[in-house]
């Protein structure tokens, strides 16, 4: 059985959207709709156009070479509607409100420090699962972004390991906000609970051992588990929203989906609501590119536009 996988084994943190949709297909099982599916959930986890063509372009080279080789008798990766301009990407950002409705949610959840640490640091998910304590300096209350958990499927074969940040702006020191650090002292408690009662059954080992966070049977947090456990929270909080507009006799109001790149754009958007000067958020953040930030920069100085004008209301009665 050749698995997908055993053609091209994705090295970059981007292309696990490839692999989780059509890892376990094989090669000839492998359709033109799977790789436009694969295409619209990058564009919908915000992932900027240069990744989805690079993606798309080393899954075409390795498909074609499938080809040459009779292991399929057609590329499937043809017609594929790519966003070739990044302003065509949507980002998703979480309002005040859908922030706190989120969090307010996730409180019982296991995962509730992580995701409070996501909106408070604005981490990605890759730098979120990579973070060990010997990056987390209580005593100057910061934290040091070093590495990024990257998992890779070979020969059908899910692999882990921690990265080297993506860019030189990736590297950096990220300070305590708010409930930041009652955050990581919650879940220093709460890991160190489980590590005592799994004993040897705690997966994280060798260069994983230090992981901040961690599953409930202590296994990396990769993004298939952030992005499962959004989708929880969604679907929680729309379904207690069905049942209140039903009893209230009004229309729900849904609550959009969620991944976990929107927490990082969510905790952008608050620096600039703050107040923040476009540069320091910049260097939060670890952009390489100024107007990557400057883009977010843009939808929130619009938005607080749009409320400014909105406070005019019916001037004439």
């Amino acid at each position: 059985m050749i698995k997908s996988t055993s053609v091209f084994a994705m090295k970059s943190k981007y292309y696990n959207t490839f692999g989780n949709l059509i890892g376990t297909k094989k090669v000839v099982d492998i359709r033109n709709i799977d790789i436009q599916e694969a295409i619209n959930t990058m564009q919908k986890e915000g992932r900027v156009s240069s990744s989805m063509r690079d993606a798309l372009g080393r899954v075409r080279d390795c498909l074609e070479s499938a080809k040459h080789n009779r292991i399929v008798s057609e590329n499937p990766c043809f017609e594929i509607s790519v966003p070739w301009e990044n302003k065509q990407v949507l980002r998703r950002f979480l309002s005040v409100q859908e922030q706190n409705l989120f969090l307010q949610t996730v409180e019982n959840n296991w995962y509730k420090e992580m995701f409070y640490i996501m909106f408070l640091t604005g981490m990605c998910i890759g730098e979120v699962g990579g973070l060990k304590w010997s990056d987390v300096d209580f005593e100057n209350e910061c934290i040091h972004i070093n590495q990024s958990l990257s998992c890779n499927y070979e020969k059908g074969v899910k692999k882990m390991c921690l990265t080297t940040a993506k860019t030189h702006n990736s590297y950096r020191k990220i300070p305590f906000m708010d409930e930041a650090k009652e955050m990581f002292l919650a879940q220093k408690k709460k890991q160190d609970k489980i590590r005592r009662e799994l004993g040897k059954r705690y997966r994280c080992e060798g260069e994983f051992a230090d992981l901040v966070f961690v599953t409930s049977m202590g296994s990396p947090v990769l993004r298939y588990h952030a992005e499962k456990e959004c989708k929880k929270v969604v679907k929680a909080i729309n379904e207690a929203e069905a049942f209140d507009s039903v009893r209230e006799q009004r229309k729900p109001n849904i609550f959009e989906d969620v991944y976990p790149h929107a927490l990082r754009h969510t905790f952008c958007s608050r620096c600039f609501e703050k107040g923040m000067n476009p540069k320091v958020v910049q260097i939060l953040m670890g952009h390489q590119h100024y107007s990557t930030t400057i883009e977010i920069y843009t939808h929130v100085t619009e938005q607080k536009f749009d409320d400014e004008i909105a406070k005019f209301g019916n001037a004439i009665n």
